[in-house]
């Protein structure tokens, strides 16, 4: 059955689901979340894909996102799903939409609603923070007192007000990458850690915060930091943070760690500036 429009014009249906998975990388990682949606929308336009659309007064594109990562970050593991009125092959999909996107949204994959991960799916996300200057004797430390600890609570400022979560809760493993840092200058750690989607969501700024925290409050980390003639878990430039995979609760930890890989393109781009 056909739909109409509040204007009583026929709407056609959606007649499949496709699921992508895409990359923020580069500049295009300060882009909030509301101008990746803008910039998806003009490229699902400029690729001529059949997207259907709503029926209300004003029609909008049937495009639905997961888990948005935050401004500021890169990732290689962003979802959306697209509905269309017509079926499209995903290689096609992916290559039209490579082509009208914008430099620093590389579409990744897409796949058939149902054979591949479900986006309903997505309960944990695997994280990388580059922090420079930073020595490994005092992130170990730090994440040594962090995960020792049974709560660490921090602040942050929402739309709902100033929310209190704890950090340590949602954080389910977290560890220095030593192969990934020897790729990096001198004095610059890799951090790994798997953390739960969570509600109010604890993000990878929060648990940064969390660690300062703990190093702060630390006598066995500041003697540390102390022999080593660095002020602590300071980073010496903003750290740059990159999610790498989002999935399933199940057997996170285990898949977790150093284990998972950016291409080195992807790692290329995102320190650029």
């Amino acid at each position: 059955m056909t739909r109409l429009s509040v204007t009583g014009q026929p709407v056609p249906d959606a007649v499949q689901y496709l699921q992508v998975r895409y990359a923020k990388r580069g500049r295009m990682r300060f882009a909030s979340h509301r101008d990746i949606a803008r910039a998806v929308e003009r490229g699902v336009r400029k690729a001529g894909l059949p997207i259907a659309y709503s029926a209300g007064f004003t029609p909008h594109p049937k495009i639905s996102y997961a888990g948005a990562a935050a401004t500021g970050v890169a990732s290689e593991a962003e979802y959306l799903e697209l509905a269309f009125t017509s079926p499209r092959t995903p290689e096609d999909v992916r290559a039209r939409l490579n082509a009208a996107l914008p430099d620093g949204i590389d579409v990744i994959g897409v796949a058939e609603r149902g054979s591949e991960l479900p986006l309903a799916r997505l309960e944990v996300s695997h994280w990388q923070v580059t922090l420079p200057g930073v020595p490994a004797a005092v992130a170990e430390a730090a994440i040594g007192e962090f995960l020792a600890s049974s709560r660490v609570e921090v602040e942050r400022l929402t739309k709902k007000g100033l929310r209190r979560m704890d950090a340590r809760a949602a954080v389910i493993s977290m560890e220095l990458d030593r192969r990934a840092a020897t790729a990096q200058p001198d004095g610059c750690e890799i951090l790994r850690m798997v953390v739960r989607h969570t509600t109010p969501a604890v993000r990878p700024d929060d648990i940064l915060v969390a660690l300062h925290s703990v190093a702060k409050n630390s006598v066995a980390v500041n003697s540390v930091a102390k022999s080593s003639g660095v002020a602590g878990l300071t980073p010496s430039a903003p750290p740059l943070i990159t999610r790498l995979a989002q999935g399933p609760l199940e057997g996170a930890a285990a898949t977790a760690g150093p284990g998972t890989d950016i291409p080195a393109s992807a790692a290329d781009r995102g320190r650029e500036t």
